[in-house]
């Protein structure tokens, strides 16, 4: 692992050395080879804590994220490959990746705090260069500060940690009781205040103004790299923080999911609503991070699982959204479902992925979705069986919105006859590179449990 973040690293700084004409195709291959690699590699990877070197190591969580980390990046720069020429394009791609691969397996949490908000710098420098309105500005900025904002109460309680635990590794505060060092109201603030940047970088609703605005305004790589991995951040960060302070959560844990419930069946109605189809997209993200951060708060073996089946599931398949959403972007040149009306005579086998993936939204079999939410509503209704009513309306929200974004697009009668140019083979193949492990890996979904 150590090796591949020094190959990171000379990737990002060959350029400025070399003025390689096959840069882009080095750094598909060099991709390719590390995912190949992490294949390889997948049954030594598995169990408790494994240690690379001094604060950096990993276990299962880690693993999988930064594997689903690999292959996004390397289908956001195979899907810009006939747009953007610019080796600073690819740098930007790079660091990002580099910076996860680094916040994913740090196990100090100022070093996990330094890599989260080092990620914000390149994913702004990629909304505010490579997107496509001029109020790309404002929506980078909404990123940049609804993160930091969020972000600062977190700082001041790392340092709030270390000044009692005198340590800021995880794997020894894991066994630390903070009930012994300060009152129970200090610890609730304290508590609000660790999770507060983490449900805001999911996000959860009533803080996730910024996420539409990043979406919309985004190129398709910046939007792949948003909803694939930068959204699981939070997830990952608040099983961190849950094993810390996880006697807490007997006491706050039913308060917070119905808020987040509540938010998620809010956000499938603005779903609804939307005619812009990559507005849409986005909705649907908060929609189904604030069912994978519900799994969290139960906090049991069951529904961990299962959040960290929705993370996977959910990088994929919004990812590969956008991308459909894109290629009849590049197409009409609007985004608006108004517009879009009997694609399915112009294109039936770009119609048949838009269904497979409406589907896979949907958490129909044999996707991973449906067995992350299967984990969750188990653990859901075990917890407490009033959630049945509030899972009801969820499933009829959330079948809803996922019809719409398939018939408002493929269905009625053509508005506007013009010539369109052909659906490539690259385009399919990125499709399928979304599709295949998303229906795949559920034949092999032990890989993807914990064992704490």
């Amino acid at each position: 692992m150590l090796f591949m973040c020094f190959m990171l690293m000379g990737l990002v700084i060959y350029p400025f050395i070399f003025n390689l004409m096959f840069y882009w195709w080095f750094v598909l291959f060099f991709l390719l080879f590390i995912f190949i690699i992490c294949i390889f590699n997948f049954y030594s990877m598995f169990g408790f804590y494994n240690f690379i070197y001094m604060d950096f190591g990993f276990d299962t969580m880690s693993f999988m994220l930064f594997f689903l980390t690999i292959w996004i990046v390397f289908l956001m720069i195979f899907s810009s490959f006939s747009y953007y020429t610019s080796n600073k394009f690819l740098i930007l791609c790079l660091l990002i990746m580099l910076f996860l691969f680094c916040c994913f397996y740090s196990l100090n949490f100022f070093m996990f705090y330094f890599f989260f908000e080092s990620v914000l710098i390149p994913t702004f420098i990629l909304i505010l260069g490579w997107g496509y309105q001029p109020e790309r500005l404002q929506s980078s900025l909404y990123l940049l500060f609804y993160t930091i904002f969020a972000s600062l109460p977190l700082f001041m309680s790392i340092f709030y940690l270390y000044k009692y635990t005198f340590s800021l590794n995880m794997i020894y505060l894991n066994y630390i009781i903070l009930f012994n060092f300060c009152s129970d109201w200090l610890i609730m603030m304290w508590f609000f205040f660790m999770i507060f940047a983490f449900l805001v970088k999911v996000p959860i609703y009533f803080f996730h103004l910024w996420l539409p605005k990043a979406h919309v305004e985004a190129p398709l790589s910046g939007s792949m790299i948003l909803a694939g991995v930068l959204l699981k951040l939070g997830g990952y960060g608040l099983f961190r923080m849950f094993t810390i302070f996880k006697f807490i959560l007997l006491f706050l844990n039913c308060e917070f999911m119905m808020f987040i419930i509540f938010g998620s069946l809010l956000s499938s109605l603005i779903c609804l609503s939307q005619i812009d189809l990559k507005m849409l997209v986005a909705y649907s993200s908060v929609v189904h991070m604030g069912l994978m951060i519900t799994g969290l708060f139960i906090f049991n073996l069951f529904s961990i699982n299962g959040s960290l089946l929705i993370m996977i599931s959910h990088g994929l398949c919004s990812s590969c959204m956008f991308v459909l959403v894109n290629i009849i972007y590049e197409r009409t040149y609007t985004r608006s479902s108004l517009f879009y009306k009997g694609f399915i005579n112009i294109y039936p086998g770009l119609m048949v992925w838009w269904f497979l993936i409406s589907i896979c939204n949907l958490s129909a079999p044999p996707s991973m979705n449906l067995l992350g939410e299967l984990f969750i509503y188990i653990s859901l209704i075990t917890f407490n069986n009033l959630f049945i009513f509030l899972l009801f309306f969820f499933f009829l929200f959330c079948s809803c919105y996922g019809i719409y974004f398939f018939y408002s697009a493929y269905h009625g009668k053509t508005n506007n006859f013009y010539p369109m140019k052909y659906v490539c083979v690259r385009e399919y193949m990125i499709i399928m590179c979304h599709w295949t492990p998303l229906n795949l890996f559920i034949l092999k979904s032990d890989l993807f449990m914990l064992y704490l």
